[in-house]
């Protein structure tokens, strides 16, 4: 039986601040440091004492910060990774987010979305995101670990979850598994059929404290 607990970042100065994050490098808030205490506590009670963990982390401060909290509980050290970053929104990063609403071009209903021009340059398309997150979460999945924790990005949960069900990448570009910040979402493989279950999305339950003390 594997497990993968796939973290969301909490409130980082950018959300607060209104600009663009994506690989702009801003930090947790206090309120995002409690949560993020928060989450290394709720993964605690979930993963058995002496059970072996894996932590893997996108590189940014505000990632990294949080996996430094459940790094500290379970004494393990965290393994950055760049590819497990949010997308690049290019020069559009660290601008107030007026700015980036001003440029930014939709994907069309119909028709090319994983390679769209979004109109900002720099920034990433779709299908190099996905490329990126797919490519490290693969990589993650094939070391034989029962529990494995990954720290990442709101955005950048919908490819480890796409990637976990094994949707092929060029139908990836509709999907979206929305999850709030601070939150973990549990994936389960079982051992007999090695189904891939979403066992819960975006769970926050474990922030009433964070947003209290």
């Amino acid at each position: 039986m594997r497990t993968l607990y796939v973290v969301t970042h909490p409130e980082a100065t950018h959300h607060v601040e209104g600009i663009v994050g994506g690989w702009h490098d801003s930090q947790l808030t206090p309120v995002g440091v409690r949560a993020a205490t928060s989450i290394a506590q709720a993964l605690r009670a979930r993963i058995p004492d002496g059970a072996e963990v894996e932590l893997f982390t996108s590189d940014l401060q505000r990632t990294l910060r949080t996996a430094d909290e459940v790094a500290e509980l379970f004494g393990v050290k965290p393994i950055p990774d760049h590819r497990l970053r949010e997308k690049s929104y290019g020069r559009a990063g660290g601008k107030p987010q007026e700015w980036l609403d001003r440029r930014f071009v939709p994907p069309p209903a119909v028709g090319e979305r994983m390679d769209h021009d979004e109109g900002v340059e720099g920034s990433e398309t779709k299908a190099e995101w996905a490329r990126r997150i797919y490519a490290a979460t693969d990589e993650i999945l094939r070391n034989p670990c029962e529990h494995q924790i990954i720290v990442t990005h709101g955005g950048s949960l919908t490819f480890v979850v796409a990637s976990w069900i094994k949707m092929p990448i060029e139908s990836a570009g509709y999907a979206s598994f929305r999850a709030p910040s601070g939150s973990i979402t549990t994936l389960r493989e079982d051992d007999f059929f090695h189904n891939r279950n979403v066992i819960s999305l975006g769970d926050t339950r474990h922030l009433d404290s964070a947003r209290t003390g």
